[in-house]
């Protein structure tokens, strides 16, 4: 039986119980794109370390999306509770544990009691809903996988279900019944060609980045990074590449219209303390709304 890993947050790493390290990644060929640079995010819904690198993620996007074309691709990180049959993680119950000491080390708010009031039996059918909505607009997929994880992380949400999948569905402006036959005909598919591509390039966890030229070189960025990691990785393929300028404070929700704590910190370029001191304020004035969990918040304009 496989040694589960699950997500470490001193690794910085979501892995596949089972699969072997490789030397290097292999990249296959990509669609032919104006950017100058395609960037290969392998990543899954329940991925508790990719929820935690948001606030790097926002940012290289605000930064560098200019010359980014990116590409989600879901990784299949829980297929069902029997391939975790032993070790640290055996069960649900074990990840709520776990989950806080994720909440902890990011400073992103999480709700583990999810795992013990509603588990999720496997991440794949929120993959598979994803593809779904790719498959109708990858720039609405982006904003109902985001309003996926907010629901499990935050919500105590299982996304596994039909009726909170299909309220960030409509959040996002997808097309409810376009998504649901997509769901259960085409999104399979495409969800097992992602996992198959996965295998291919030799991806063992997430979040796994790859930074691809137009000449095929490639720049890998494994787990959980400081932000300085993804941006050395991208100039070292793009040297001239600059960051664009974007606006702060409370202009920050024109771009996103939820922000955690640390995701205004980061993005603010400030420290936590001071982010939650000027998040208070804003709400004070009566200008910002939040949700509260235990481990954090979720802000966004009144």
């Amino acid at each position: 039986m496989n040694e589960p890993m699950f997500c470490d947050p001193v690794s910085g790493v979501c892995e596949i119980p089972g699969t072997a390290v490789k030397d290097a990644p292999v990249v296959s060929a990509l669609p032919v794109s104006e950017k100058p640079l395609q960037l290969v995010y392998f990543t899954d819904p329940i991925c508790s370390t990719c929820w935690g690198i948001e606030p790097q993620w926002r940012k290289l996007k605000l930064e560098y999306g200019h010359v980014l074309d990116i590409h989600y691709h879901m990784g299949g990180l829980l297929p069902s509770w029997e391939v975790y049959s032993s070790g640290g993680i055996s069960g649900p119950k074990d990840v709520a544990h776990h989950w806080d000491e994720v909440s902890l080390h990011y400073q992103m708010p999480i709700d583990g009691n999810v795992w013990l009031e509603d588990p999720l039996p496997s991440s794949y059918p929120p993959s598979i809903w994803f593809k779904a909505a790719q498959q109708q607009d990858p720039h609405k997929a982006v904003i109902f996988l985001r309003k996926m994880r907010e629901g499990l992380f935050m919500g105590k949400q299982n996304i596994c279900k039909p009726e909170p999948v299909l309220r960030a569905a409509a959040y996002a402006g997808l097309d409810i019944l376009q998504l649901e036959k997509d769901f259960n005909t085409a999104a399979p598919g495409l969800f097992e060609a992602d996992l198959a591509m996965g295998k291919q390039w030799g991806v063992r966890g997430f979040p796994s980045i790859f930074f691809i030229d137009k000449d095929s070189r490639s720049e890998f960025v494994y787990g959980a990074k400081p932000y300085t990691v993804f941006t050395t990785a991208l100039k070292k393929l793009l040297p001239d590449a600059v960051a664009r300028t974007y606006a702060r404070d409370l202009a920050l929700f024109s771009y996103f219209p939820t922000l955690t704590t640390k995701e205004f910190a980061v993005l603010n370029e400030c420290a936590f303390e001071e982010a939650e001191r000027q998040l208070l304020a804003y709400e004070a004035e009566g200008r910002l709304q939040v949700k509260r969990i235990a481990s954090g918040a979720l802000w966004s304009v009144v």
